[in-house]
């Protein structure tokens, strides 16, 4: 197994390369507006670090989010795009997911938060029961409005650092890691698990919007 992952639903550009035994090559980068830039440089660095062409690349794993809309597609557009030109399988797996497995290497057992920036003054968040398991979730609320759910629950990501009213027991990593994207989804392709689709998780729509009324012009 060669396995490549990629995740662009937070202002980290984060790729990985996974051999199904370990990580053997990780690149993150953090720059909200740059995805697309950032991405392929990042792939093409870590096949350099590892040696590898991506021809060797068996599978993909993209984090599905939940993120903005302009950044999330950019990572699973060139998962779906690896995956048609290499001829192999393309899988998804929740941000969320990933920066809550990556948790279990600071010793935060459980249960706990992952909270990151949704922008608007809102974070998309989940509840944990450990590492590996997804209690609630994901959603994208104000922190007020969620204080009573998280309340005495340690919190991991930037979106509990935003708003230590809510997360007082906020901690990092702030952005998820590939590296973590990547472990996960090897231990679930491992143990005969069915990965979900490469399917995003934006739980809001767009900013842009079709106008909804347009000016009529008449011919003179």
């Amino acid at each position: 197994m060669l396995l490549l992952a990629l995740d662009t639903a937070t202002p980290a550009t984060t790729v990985a390369l996974h051999d199904g035994a370990s990580v053997v090559a990780v690149s993150s980068q953090v720059d909200a507006r740059r995805h697309g830039e950032l991405l392929l440089p990042a792939v093409d660095r870590v096949l350099a670090d590892a040696g590898l062409k991506l021809s060797s690349v068996t599978a993909v794993v993209a984090g599905t989010g939940p993120g903005p809309y302009t950044g999330l597609r950019v990572g699973l557009m060139t998962a779906d795009t690896f995956g048609l030109a290499l001829g192999v399988p393309v899988h998804g797996l929740c941000t969320l997911d990933a920066l809550a497995y990556e948790v279990a290497h600071s010793g935060l057992g459980g249960p706990f938060v992952v909270a990151t920036d949704a922008r608007r003054k809102e974070v998309y968040w989940a509840r944990y029961a450990d590492a590996r398991t997804r209690v609630s979730g994901p959603a994208v609320d104000r922190p007020a409005d969620i204080a009573a759910e998280v309340a005495g629950l340690p919190a991991v990501g930037a979106g509990a650092l935003l708003y230590p009213d809510t997360f007082p027991d906020a901690r990092g990593p702030e952005h998820v890691s590939a590296a973590a994207l990547a472990s996960l989804a090897a231990e679930r392709l491992r143990a005969g698990d069915d990965l979900p689709p490469p399917r995003p998780l934006y739980l809001r729509r767009p900013d842009a919007q079709v106008p909804k009324n347009y000016k009529v012009v008449t011919p003179k």
